[in-house]
C-alpha cells in the first residue's frame, strides 16, 4: 500500500475517558495526515460531550459492552448484546469501506475488531495499562498486532506481535498555557499554589470528601476540584465556606487546568498517567479500587517505582495523606521538580504518530 494512499480507519474508543481520549488523539493525527478516521463511541454522557467538542471528527455511536464480573443470568444479556453490537459494527465497517480497525481497549473494542477480522481487514488493539485487561487479551486473538502503552505489558500477549507505542495524548494538551492566565480563567489567586484534584470518569466521592477536609484544615494551597457531575452539588455545598477551593463538575479545558496546577491528585488510569508524564506534573495517585484486575494499582506502581508519583490506596487515603503530599512535594520546590522530571522521563510524546505509522505501514520501523 502506498504511504500516501488515504485510509479509512475505524477507531473503537467509547465508554470511558481512558479509552476515548487516546482514541481522539490518534484520530487527530490520522486526519492531519490526510486519512479518514471514524470513532465508534458509546451512548454515555462522557462520549456525547466529547463528540460535541470535537466537531471536526466523525463519530458513530454503538451499544456499549460491559462484561458481568461473575457468571450469572446477566451473562446471557452480555452475549446477546455482544452479538448485536458485532452485527452493527460489521454494517458500519462495510458502509464506510473501512481499511483498518483499531480498538483502544475494553470490551467495547471486541465487536468492531472481531467484525473487522471477519471482513479481512487489518486489525489492532491498543492497551495502555501495565496489567492488560481480560477483554484486550481476548481481542488480541483477532489482531495483526497489539500496541502497548508500556513494555511491562508485553508478556501478557505471548502469542501476539507486540509494539510499544506509548499512549497518545490529545493535541490540545500540547498547547502552552500561561500559569497566570490559567488561574485567572478559573477565578483563582494567581500567586498561591494550586492542587488539581480529579476522580476520572468512574467518579470519586470519597476522594472529593478527603480533599475538602484537607482544604478545611490547611489553606496553604488552593484546590481546583473536578468533582464529577454526579457529586458536584454535594461537593459545591460543602465547599461554600472554603474560598480557596474551586469546584467544577467537569472541565472542558484540561490544558488550562493542568497549567494552573503545581500538583495533581487523581486516579491512575493509563490515560491520566500519560497526561501527567507529557506535562511533567507531580502527583498523588489514588488508584480506582474497583478497576478490573486492580490494573490502576499496577499502573501507579510503575510510576512510583520511577519516582514520578506517590501512591496511596483509597482504603487508607485521609486528609493527612493529602496534606503530607502538599507540604512535602507541592510546597517543596526541590522535591516537586524532582518528581516532575521523573514524570517527564516516562513520557511518550510521539505515541499518536507511532500508532498512525503502524496503521499505515503495519510496522514501527
Amino acid at each position: 500500500m502506498s504511504q500516501t494512499e488515504p485510509l479509512t480507519v475505524v477507531i473503537a474508543c467509547g465508554g470511558t475517558g481512558g479509552h476515548l481520549f487516546p482514541g481522539i488523539a490518534v484520530a487527530q493525527e490520522l486526519k492531519r495526515k490526510g486519512h479518514r478516521p471514524i470513532l465508534l463511541i458509546s451512548m454515555k454522557s462522557v462520549d456525547a460531550q466529547a463528540s460535541n467538542k470535537y466537531e471536526d471528527l466523525e463519530f458513530r455511536p454503538v451499544e456499549a459492552i460491559a462484561m458481568p464480573r461473575l457468571a450469572s443470568l446477566k451473562t446471557f444479556g452480555f452475549i446477546w448484546k455482544l452479538v448485536r453490537t458485532w452485527r452493527s459494527c460489521r454494517r458500519i465497517l462495510r458502509e464506510v469501506k473501512a481499511d483498518v480497525v483499531l480498538g483502544m481497549g475494553g470490551f467495547t473494542s471486541l465487536p468492531p475488531v472481531r467484525a473487522g477480522y471477519g471482513l479481512g481487514l487489518r486489525t489492532y488493539v491498543h492497551d495502555s495499562n501495565a496489567l492488560p485487561g481480560k477483554a484486550n487479551r481476548l481481542t488480541a486473538r483477532w489482531c495483526d498486532a497489539v500496541l502497548l502503552g508500556v513494555q511491562e505489558a508485553s508478556h501478557y500477549f505471548p502469542k501476539s506481535e507486540c509494539m510499544v507505542t506509548g499512549t497518545p495524548v490529545r493535541a490540545e494538551l500540547a498547547r502552552t498555557v500561561n500559569v497566570v492566565f490559567a488561574r485567572e480563567a478559573f477565578g483563582m489567586d494567581t500567586i498561591r499554589p494550586v492542587v488539581l484534584s480529579m476522580g476520572g470518569s468512574q467518579g470519586a466521592k470519597q476522594l472529593n470528601t478527603h480533599v475538602l477536609e484537607a482544604a478545611r484544615r490547611d489553606a496553604s494551597v488552593q484546590y481546583l476540584l473536578l468533582a464529577g457531575t454526579a457529586d458536584y452539588e454535594r461537593v459545591q455545598k460543602m465547599a461554600e465556606d472554603l474560598p480557596h477551593v474551586k469546584v467544577l463538575p467537569f472541565c472542558s479545558d484540561m490544558a488550562s487546568a493542568y497549567a494552573a496546577a503545581d500538583g495533581v491528585i487523581c486516579r491512575s488510569g493509563a490515560s491520566s498517567l500519560t497526561e501527567l508524564a507529557a506535562l511533567g506534573k507531580a502527583a498523588l495517585l489514588v488508584p480506582y479500587p474497583f478497576a478490573a484486575d486492580d490494573h490502576q494499582m499496577h499502573n501507579a506502581r510503575v510510576y512510583a517505582a520511577h519516582g514520578a508519583a506517590r501512591v496511596n490506596g483509597q482504603e487508607t487515603l485521609s486528609p493527612e495523606v493529602i496534606l503530607s503530599f502538599v507540604h512535602e512535594i507541592v510546597l517543596n520546590r526541590e522535591a516537586r521538580e524532582e518528581m516532575e522530571s521523573a514524570a517527564r522521563a516516562l513520557s511518550s510524546d510521539d505515541a499518536s504518530q507511532k500508532i498512525a505509522h503502524v496503521l499505515e505501514h503495519s510496522t514501527l520501523s
